[in-house]
């Protein structure tokens, strides 16, 4: 199906005749070495001139990694979780550092993701906590500051600007993967809807539009119908209100 662009052309206009401004954000996860995905990840952030907060997991990367990332300024690493494994009970939804596993163990395991990051990328990192299937027990978002962490992302609007005392909440909020079923891309024309009321909530003030507005993408399990609407909304966003948002580096 081709997707229809023009209703969210149509708000895009509506926030430029507002004079409005969007905060605009990247956050690609899964990382681990370089791949053609993610040389085809990075030409697609130059071209667009919006940075890509690569979320990486510390257990898996490769120093290669590291050497693949310094100089690229559109690439910015972020720590993503620990192993990327699952804790929970079978009746409970995935997470590593979820309420099913004692917070002091799961903490351990996020101050040994930050210690390995910054060995590996040293001031090109941010310390942004992506938590694998952006979930968290409360427990662990509260211990987090204490490890060295300054922000956490996970999915949907933030409720509040801090998770946790000192942890900015950068969340994102649209994934174009059909996670539950084809693992393809979400009907595009469903995804432009979503899009679009989700910037009207900003504008309108019923959401926080302080915080970056976030696209979520997993460069590795992208097909091209994935890329090709990657492109195109990144693009409308940023040739409309969108500004782009860095996370702060080390």
């Amino acid at each position: 199906m081709t997707p229809d662009w023009s209703p969210l052309d149509t708000e895009l206009a509506q926030w430029d005749s507002a004079g409005l401004t969007l905060p605009l954000w990247w956050r690609d996860d899964d990382a681990t070495a370089p791949t053609a995905a993610l040389d085809r990840l990075h030409t697609l952030s130059v071209e667009s001139g919006l940075p890509v907060h690569l979320a990486v997991v510390p257990k898996l990367a490769v120093p290669a990694l590291a050497d693949y990332t310094r100089g690229r300024e559109m690439l910015i690493p972020v720590v993503h979780g620990w192993a990327h494994r699952n804790h929970q009970r079978p009746e409970s939804k995935k997470s590593e550092f979820g309420a099913d596993r004692a917070a002091e163990v799961a903490l351990g395991d996020a101050e040994r993701g930050l210690a390995r990051m910054r060995d590996l990328f040293g001031d090109d990192l941010s310390p942004m906590f992506v938590p694998p299937w952006n979930r968290s027990s409360d427990a662990v978002i509260a211990g987090l500051p204490q490890l060295g962490y300054r922000a956490l992302s996970a999915f949907k609007p933030r409720k509040a600007r801090e998770a946790a005392p000192g942890l900015v909440q950068i969340n994102t909020h649209l994934d174009p993967i059909d996670w539950r079923d084809t693992r393809g891309l979400v009907e595009p024309n469903a995804l432009i809807a979503q899009a679009i009321t989700q910037l009207q909530d900003r504008r309108e003030g019923r959401a926080d539009n302080d915080e970056p507005y976030g696209l979520l993408t997993h460069h590795l399990v992208h097909d091209d119908a994935i890329w090709q609407f990657t492109q195109d909304i990144v693009t409308r966003l940023i040739r409309g209100p969108g500004v782009p948002w860095p996370a702060p580096r080390q």
